[in-house]
């Protein structure tokens, strides 16, 4: 069993070595066993009580009569600290063994190395922040482009709980009111109450409803794109693959079928982070062999989770029903679709148009967006970008005040409170009496408060923090 009054410590930054490391230590004894080892060029103590103060001096270890590091000391008393327990920071040289051996000769002194997100757990359990807050750290740190930051910063600055705690503060005086109406009949009367809880219900659900459009957003953000490449074999997916990344991480060739696997990668394209993956291209020849059949089948089945299809079709030659099946395919699937009409170099821009309506496709039957391209030339590579920032972000999203919620936990429980909020409506509609419609006044409340960690299990926030990252 963790013990959260002990006193814990561990190395806050970066693994690897760097020019200034900091080691963190949070407890009742954080003072007492960092002042144990920190001492003036003389070897004497050095006092480190006084708050929000930097001490310098040297870790020395008395044992084996050896400094250590020479260091900085930053003193946080509670309850103004992160933890709201007494913190202490020492910052010194980033070498990895200069941490070790710091944070060696605290565990030797009282403290012990903190559990995975255990700092942060242990803000939550003292109040300093709720849980919501609380996952946003996590979010932040694992950050892949800007908008996912702006939307985890502004969840830790309570967009999201000053929202959820104003419609508890609602919920609770609706519930408070009929329960008093109820016991003290003769003084108080809930006629007429239920057209104005009616209004409240319903304005309360249409916010939760405008956060739950939002998911998907959040995900976006925070979790990237998922974006696949389809095509004939040689039409330019991998060379695609390989433009967008600015290096060769595709095999490019003139040999149909070379990429017979799926090859996935990670960009950052104008704050949005792109998951792509390379699939092997999808033809109906009979003489294909059971490797490449392999590749196709998984090129379908990674197309059908696809956040987004990037279609390459060869502008240079007439469209083919192998073609024809591959927009066929991305309709059925419904999903956000860009159609490149690559090899634009060789084509010219004007006569595309004339060269992919030769045969049995017409322009206007290919899944829009249309947009010329060069994977040699980069052409239609501006363009590419722009289309996939409208078809995900929103410029008029405003991240102040806009809430993404990124996190299955608290979606599903905001699905709760608002399917709670629907049965009151229920209820009102049916004239139900007062006192049935407490009880889903309360649910509704319990599921808000499960977002903000109110009303959750032991095990839920283990589960919660484990996730974190050493030293948070």
């Amino acid at each position: 069993m963790i013990n959260h009054d002990d006193t814990i410590c561990a190395i806050a930054t970066a693994l690897s070595p760097a020019g200034i490391g900091i080691i963190r230590v949070s407890g009742d004894k954080a003072i007492d066993i960092v002042s144990s080892i920190f001492v003036n060029k003389d070897r004497h103590k050095v006092d480190i009580k006084e708050t929000h103060k930097i001490y310098y001096g040297y870790i020395f270890d008395r044992a084996n009569d050896n400094f250590i590091d020479e260091v900085l000391i930053l003193t946080m008393l509670k309850p103004k600290s992160y933890t709201a327990e007494d913190v202490v920071e020492i910052q010194c040289h980033g070498g990895l063994l200069v941490l070790k051996n710091i944070l060696n000769l605290l565990v030797e002194n009282g403290a012990r190395i903190a559990e995975p997100g255990e700092f942060t757990k242990r803000a939550f359990l003292n109040g300093r922040i709720d849980l919501s807050k609380a996952e946003s750290v996590s979010d932040i740190i694992m950050s892949k482009n800007d908008y996912a930051l702006k939307a985890s910063f502004n969840q830790l600055k309570g967009n999201l709980s000053e929202k959820l705690n104003s419609f508890r503060k609602e919920l609770l005086e609706s519930t408070a009111f009929i329960e008093a109406c109820l016991d003290d009949p003769e003084h108080m009367s809930v006629e007429g109450f239920k057209p104005k809880l009616k209004t409240q219900c319903e304005n309360i659900i249409n916010e939760l409803t405008t956060i739950i459009k939002n998911y998907d957003n959040g995900r976006l953000i925070k979790e990237g794109v998922n974006t696949v490449i389809l095509g004939k074999p040689n039409v330019g997916k991998s060379s695609l693959l390989n433009t967008l990344l600015n290096e060769d991480r595709a095999i490019v060739t003139d040999i149909a079928g070379t990429t017979r696997d799926t090859i996935k990668e990670s960009i950052n394209l104008n704050g949005i982070t792109l998951n792509i993956i390379d699939t092997a291209g999808i033809r109906n020849e009979n003489n294909i062999d059971t490797v490449e059949k392999i590749g196709i089948d998984r090129a379908k089945n990674e197309a059908g989770k696809a956040d987004l299809i990037i279609l390459v079709l060869d502008s240079s030659k007439p469209l083919d029903k192998d073609d024809e099946e591959l927009i066929s395919l991305c309709k059925t699937l419904n999903k956000r679709t860009i159609t490149l009409l690559n090899k634009a170099d060789i084509t010219g821009k004007d006569n595309i148009n004339k060269t992919v309506g030769a045969d049995i496709i017409r322009p206007s039957e290919l899944c829009d967006p249309l947009i010329s391209f060069s994977t040699k030339t980069k052409e239609g590579l501006s363009e590419l970008t722009t289309t996939i920032e409208k078809l995900f972000i929103n410029k008029e999203l405003d991240f102040n005040n806009e809430i993404f919620i990124s996190n299955e936990r608290q979606l599903q429980s905001i699905k709760n409170a608002k399917t709670s909020l629907q049965n009151v409506l229920s209820s009102i509609e049916n004239n139900m009496p007062e006192d049935l419609l407490t009880i889903d006044l309360t649910d509704s409340y319990t599921h808000l408060s499960q977002v903000l960690g109110i009303e959750v299990t032991d095990d839920l926030v283990n589960e919660i923090f484990s996730k974190f990252c050493m030293g948070k």
